[in-house]
């Protein structure tokens, strides 16, 4: 019974899927130009810049996560 149903479903066309037209509120909202200079500056993010101690806590996760590959391959 919920088989047919579906079978029936899917014939009437209920489940007819996103549109084919994505709108974005963004987009909408302001205009092309200050959508262009919206373009993001991965050391300048959330309104933070990345400092030397994150950079440096980045180069230390990198260190031991290559010092943890190098014992699990050389034991």
């Amino acid at each position: 019974a919920d088989y047919n149903q579906l079978g029936f479903n899917l014939r009437s066309n209920i489940f007819q899927g996103g549109p084919l037209e994505s709108r974005s509120l963004m987009k909408d909202s302001y205009t092309p130009d200050i959508i262009q200079k919206a373009i993001r500056d991965p050391k300048n993010w959330h309104g933070r810049r990345t400092d030397e101690l994150g950079r440096w806590h980045q180069k230390n996760a990198l260190n031991l996560n290559l010092q943890k590959a190098l014992e699990d391959k050389y034991e």
